[in-house]
């Protein structure tokens, strides 16, 4: 079908994609971020297409008419970097947060990590539910919910 969306839920296993990431520090931030996620969002990895472990789900409509389902968040352990996804519109809801994460690059909705321990978890763990809330429909406001 054209236009169908291609980044859904595999029911692929999350720990045998985790194993087989090559680098043994990404591997390993990858599976302590997988931790931290499912405890932060309450809810469990699951693979999305091929290279994405998601956590939770919701809907999404644009003006467009154009819809979907995506994870409340995501992250991908690539080559170059660990790839978080959050919220779009990231560098413009939470400007101050970015500012005191630690070394990252910011993406359309996505921050690129290049390593776990260089990053303040407090920080991320903020970003990540403020997203989770933005997803929810408890906070759709640009830069509403920016306080610290």
């Amino acid at each position: 079908m054209a236009g169908s969306q291609k980044t859904l839920p595999t029911g692929a296993d999350v720990d045998a994609f985790l194993a087989a990431v090559p680098d043994d520090g990404r591997r390993e931030d990858a599976r302590t971020l997988c931790g931290l996620l499912a405890d932060w969002t309450g809810e469990p990895p699951a693979m999305w297409g091929s290279s994405i472990v998601g956590f939770g789900s919701y809907h999404y409509r644009y003006e467009s008419g154009h819809e979907g389902t995506a994870a409340l968040v995501g992250f991908s352990p690539r080559k170059a970097n660990l790839v978080l996804y959050l919220v779009g519109g990231l560098e413009d809801r939470y400007p101050k947060l970015l500012e005191r994460v630690g070394p990252h690059k910011p993406g359309s909705g996505c921050l690129y990590l290049k390593r776990l321990d260089a990053v303040d978890l407090d920080v991320l763990r903020e970003l990540v539910a403020r997203t989770v809330r933005v997803h929810r429909g408890a906070d759709r406001g640009v830069g509403a919910a920016e306080t610290g």
